[in-house]
């Protein structure tokens, strides 16, 4: 069971409703602690919850501003096509993990469900289809089961501005005690200060600049297990070469096929080979030699960033 913390009308406090949910784990955080979010990796998240660095500010993004506003549009067309009453319920604790939020868009009237209300652009129309939901937003949904008990939860999205989508997530019990076990772990990792393994991804090189930005110049010797890193880099650095060759002889082969011609048709694919104008660009060290003031009044330096090299 789950017992309400934050009424709707106290939401609308927002650094009252941002400072209540960066307490524990809300449904958006979900899938990025298992690892299934492309936007932000589980050592970013810990980053921010234990107050390492400032999340990002969404308040000026132009994709949240508009799922926001459009929010109502799709819970009232959701409730147009299946006959079906929604209500705000507010921000939701766990009762047996109180580290468990749920800031749920909406609930069900008469009905152990809930309802989330997305937007996605046009491009994203093939994650939807047929039964498919993207990961994250399955994810979110199971932590939001897990929170209030309930046994489904409803979804719909308005697609590209004009496709409407609506579907149902029953719940999944396995994959609620896994997910709870997930986020235990996580927080008590937040909790002891104790930092999550990094990964791969973009967001996760971006939070150890953020977390070590460097400075100390003196060499230190690293443990006995980065020797085995570098050489791994090294064999993945030789495949990697391979690969690019191998993809760059099949361009050359498409090429050589098109000959002069511009547009290629396989079936239903089609391969181009255009020419296009050469960019304009500019040579800075003659400017700078030729005419200095002019040359620094209008370059910009870019921001310091920490680089790795292995030698």
């Amino acid at each position: 069971m789950a017992t309400l913390i934050m009424t709707v009308a106290e939401m609308q406090d927002r650094a009252k409703w941002l400072k209540a949910r960066d307490a524990g784990i809300g449904g958006s955080d979900a899938a990025v602690i298992v690892g299934l979010s492309k936007w932000k990796s589980p050592f970013q998240l810990w980053l921010e919850k234990t107050n390492q660095v400032e999340p990002e500010d969404l308040s000026e993004n132009e994709y949240v501003y508009w799922g926001s506003i459009l929010e109502q549009v799709v819970a009232d067309r959701f409730c147009e096509l299946t006959g079906k009453k929604v209500q705000r319920r507010g921000l939701m604790q766990d009762d047996n993990y109180p580290f468990m939020l749920a800031s749920v868009d909406r609930m069900v009237v008469g009905e152990n469900a809930g309802l989330e209300c997305k937007t996605a652009n046009g491009f994203a129309g093939k994650q939807w289809e047929d039964d498919e939901v993207p990961d994250a937003y399955y994810c979110q949904c199971q932590h939001y089961m897990a929170v209030t008990g309930c046994e489904r939860w409803y979804i719909a999205v308005l697609i590209g501005g004009n496709h409407f989508v609506w579907k149902v997530i029953e719940r999944n019990g396995e994959d609620i005690k896994a997910l709870i076990e997930a986020e235990k772990d996580f927080w008590y990792k937040v909790q002891e200060n104790i930092m999550p393994v990094v990964d791969g991804s973009d967001s996760c090189a971006t939070a150890l600049k953020e977390k070590f930005t460097g400075g100390q110049i003196e060499p230190v010797v690293l443990e006995s297990g980065a020797a085995d890193i570098v050489n791994s880099l090294d064999e993945l650095n030789d495949t990697k070469k391979e690969i690019e060759a191998a993809i760059n002889m099949k361009k050359n082969r498409l090429c050589e096929m098109l000959g002069n011609n511009e547009i290629g048709l396989i079936g239903e694919r089609k391969v181009t080979w255009k020419v296009q104008a050469g960019r304009t660009t500019i040579n800075g060290k003659l400017l700078k030699a030729d005419l200095p003031e002019i040359y620094s009044k209008y370059s910009n330096t870019g921001k310091s960033n920490r680089v790795l090299r292995i030698g």
